[in-house]
């Protein structure tokens, strides 16, 4: 049976009249007849009694309503969902982030999406580093990602939404904590804590170049998964270790001291929302939109 034959049998049988029927769906009568007749012969069965009086339905044309209702029904919420994807109404979203420091920011563009296209699903990946998450955007796995990176491929458009100081947290009884500023050569004998060695953060780049611009390879005694880990090494005591400024805003404080960095260069690093040139669905655009709106590009 197919959707048009549903419709003219259910008007015939909740009408139980060909004129009205014909009338409601807006063609002649005869027509009406023929396509329930082809039915019929098509199902091999009657499906109506008729009479010169009156038309009732018979008993496998009463079992077929139900089915009937239901062919019509899936087809309409299949339009529907066709022109609520095409309008960008409805549609899924794979969104993964790095460290702790970026939930304000996720939560954000969440919290409007969710207001503003409530038909979009959301799917969230947290806890992944930087490198991890442009892997799984150009992998096709993930739709956004919102991370730092000191380089982003060709194929990859991208959205700063914000702009973080890149400084040093220090143990709570480390020797220059009470320091205004640091300079990474006073730090060449310490002891480091890090994200883990060759997951290519751009804080661990960061911290090997800065190290490296001072003459000394940093000593990492201990590796931590996270932001929020990696402070509560340093509160601890287990050593040094280069952060952002939107962990020190963002994280409970863990006791830990931070500082300027005073050696050059040392530029801020860009945290930015990335997704795929030709991943530009409707529902990937609202997200871009929306992320654009909420975080304008930093003067």
């Amino acid at each position: 049976m197919e959707v048009k034959q549903a419709e003219t049998f259910l008007a015939v049988a909740e009408e139980l009249h060909f004129g009205p029927a014909a009338d409601r769906l807006r063609i002649a009568q005869p027509p009406l007849s023929r396509m329930i007749k082809q039915l019929e012969r098509q199902l091999g069965t009657e499906l109506f009694i008729r009479s010169t009086r009156n038309v009732e339905l018979t008993s496998i044309g009463k079992a077929l309503i139900e089915p009937a209702r239901n062919l019509v029904t899936a087809s309409h919420d299949a339009i529907r969902t066709v022109e609520n994807t095409m309008n960008g109404k409805v549609g899924h979203i794979r969104m993964g982030f790095a460290g702790a420091s970026t939930y304000r920011s996720i939560g954000d563009i969440f919290r409007r999406l969710r207001e503003e296209k409530p038909g979009i699903s959301l799917d969230v990946q947290s806890s992944m580093f930087s490198p991890d998450g442009l892997q799984n955007v150009l992998d096709k796995d993930l739709d956004l990602a919102i991370g730092r990176w000191d380089f982003l491929p060709a194929d990859l458009d991208s959205h700063v939404i914000a702009v973080e100081d890149v400084i040093v947290a220090l143990p709570p009884s480390h020797r220059l904590a009470d320091a205004e500023e640091v300079s990474m050569k006073d730090l060449a004998e310490d002891s480091w804590v890090s994200l883990p060695v060759g997951s290519g953060s751009a804080l661990q780049n960061r911290l090997k170049n800065l190290a490296m611009a001072s003459g000394f390879v940093p000593r990492i005694t201990q590796t931590a998964p996270d932001s929020w880990a990696l402070m509560v090494l340093v509160g601890v005591e287990s050593g040094c270790a280069i952060t952002v400024s939107s962990v020190r805003e963002n994280l409970p404080d863990p006791g830990v001291k931070f500082k300027r960095i005073a050696d050059s260069p040392n530029p801020p690093l860009e945290v930015r929302l990335i997704w795929r040139k030709d991943n530009m669905t409707l529902a990937v655009n609202a997200a871009v939109n929306i992320a654009k709106e909420l975080f304008p590009v930093p003067e």
